[in-house]
C-alpha cells in the first residue's frame, strides 16, 4: 500500500508524538491508594552525565506510602513521581557519560523519585550492573533496600566483627538484606517480627534468634541471648513505640540507629537519662535526601564489597514477597499497608513473560 505524502506526514507525526510519551503513575492529591493514577506523560531524555533506562521493574518502599499521603515530599528538583529504585536496560546515554554503558545493558539504579514509570533518566553514578544470575524483576529489589542496609551498617553504625545486632522488621525488604549483610560481615543478627512465618524467613537467611513483638518482650529475649550484655547495635525503623525496650536491651556503649518511624514520632519518658547512663549513641539516617556525591560513594563501596556476593556459590539473595503490574499499583500499596509482605513487593512495568522472552532471544 502506498501513502500519499500528506497522509505519511500525519502518520509519522503521530508516531513521533507517541514515541515521546510514556506511562507513569501520578498522584494528583494526597490520600489513599485510590489516588494513584496511571497516565501518559512526557518521556524524559538523557541529560549530560545521565543514562536513560527503559524500566522493566520497580519496587515499593515505605517512603512511597508516605509520599502518596503527602508526608514525605521529594527533595528539591527531583521528580514528584513515586519510586526509589528500578531495574531495566539502557535506552540512551547522555553526553559526557564515561562509565562505558551501552544500549541494552542490564542495569539497576537508586533514585530520588520517578521509578513508577516506563522510562527514567539517572545520573550514571547511581547505576549498577545486574548480576548475571538475577532476573530484572529480582534486581529491582536491590538498590534502595540493600544500599540502605549497607549504609546503616557500615558508615553509620560502623559495625565491628562479632557484634550483636538487633534488627527490627527482620522480614522486610531492608530487614532481610540486613540479616544477610550482618552475617556476611561476621556479626550476629537477631530480629523482631510480627508473625512466626516472618521469623522463620529471617532464620532461613541467617538470623541467630527472633522475637515476635506481638507475643513477647524482645528486650528480655535479647538480654537472655546475650547473657545480660545487650545488643551492640539496634537498627530501628519503628521509633516511638519501641524506645523503652530498645534502651533496656542496648549494650553499654551501644549504637541505636533510627531510620524510620513506623511506630510513632513521639516519646514520653526518661529517654535521654537512660541513654546517657549506658553511654549510648542515638544515630539517625535517611538515604533519599543525601547528596549525589554521598550516594556515588555509597554505590561504589557497595559494588566493590557486596555486589559480587550475589554471584557467589552461596549467594546473597533479594527476598521477593509478591509482584504486581503497573496497572495494579493501588493493590500493591494496599498489600504493603496491611503489613502482609515478607521481603520486597515488585512492580513489573514490563510483564515478566516479556522479560523472559527478551532474555531468551
Amino acid at each position: 500500500m502506498f501513502l500519499h505524502r500528506a497522509e505519511f506526514q500525519v502518520r509519522n507525526r503521530c508516531y513521533s508524538t507517541f514515541s515521546k510519551m510514556m506511562r507513569s503513575v501520578c498522584v494528583d492529591a494526597p490520600g489513599g491508594p485510590e489516588n494513584l493514577l496511571l497516565r501518559s506523560v512526557t518521556k524524559p531524555e538523557a541529560k549530560a552525565g545521565e543514562v536513560l533506562i527503559r524500566v522493566h521493574a520497580t519496587a515499593l518502599n515505605r517512603a512511597d506510602l508516605l509520599q502518596r499521603r503527602g508526608l514525605y515530599p521529594p527533595p528539591p528538583g527531583e521528580s514528584d513521581v513515586l519510586g526509589l529504585e528500578v531495574s531495566g536496560v539502557v535506552e540512551a546515554v547522555g553526553l559526557g557519560v564515561s562509565g562505558g554503558w551501552r544500549p541494552e545493558d542490564r542495569v539497576m539504579a537508586l533514585l530520588s523519585g520517578g521509578g513508577y514509570s516506563e522510562y527514567v533518566s539517572v545520573p550514571e553514578q547511581l547505576l549498577m550492573p545486574v548480576p548475571q544470575n538475577l532476573t530484572l524483576s529480582q534486581a529491582a529489589a536491590l538498590p534502595e533496600a540493600w544500599l540502605t542496609a549497607y549504609q546503616l551498617l557500615v558508615p553509620i553504625a560502623r559495625l565491628q566483627q562479632g557484634e550483636v545486632v538487633l534488627i527490627h522488621a527482620g522480614a522486610s525488604g531492608v530487614g532481610s538484606a540486613l540479616v544477610q549483610l550482618v552475617r556476611r560481615f561476621g556479626s550476629v543478627p537477631l530480629v523482631t517480627a510480627g508473625s512466626a512465618e516472618k521469623l522463620q524467613l529471617a532464620a532461613s537467611l541467617g538470623a541467630e534468634a527472633g522475637f515476635n513483638y506481638r507475643e513477647e518482650s524482645f528486650s528480655e529475649g535479647v538480654q537472655a541471648f546475650t547473657g545480660g550484655k545487650g545488643a551492640d547495635v539496634i537498627l530501628d525503623c519503628v521509633g516511638g513505640s519501641n524506645w523503652e525496650q530498645n534502651i533496656s536491651c542496648l549494650a553499654t556503649d551501644g549504637r541505636w540507629v533510627l531510620y524510620g518511624l513506623m511506630g510513632g514520632r513521639g516519646v514520653q519518658g526518661e529517654l535521654l537519662g537512660r541513654l546517657l547512663s549506658k553511654r549510648g549513641s542515638l544515630l539517625c539516617s535517611l538515604l533519599r535526601p543525601r547528596s549525589l556525591q554521598y550516594k556515588e560513594d555509597l554505590v561504589k563501596d557497595f559494588s566493590l564489597r557486596v555486589l559480587p556476593g550475589f554471584s557467589e556459590p552461596s549467594p546473597l539473595r533479594p527476598v521477593m514477597d509478591s509482584s504486581f503490574s503497573l496497572e495494579d499499583i493501588s493493590d500493591a500499596h494496599r498489600h504493603m499497608e496491611a503489613n502482609r509482605n515478607m521481603g520486597k513487593i515488585i512492580i513489573n512495568v514490563i510483564p515478566q513473560n516479556q522479560e523472559d522472552q527478551r532474555k531468551a532471544a
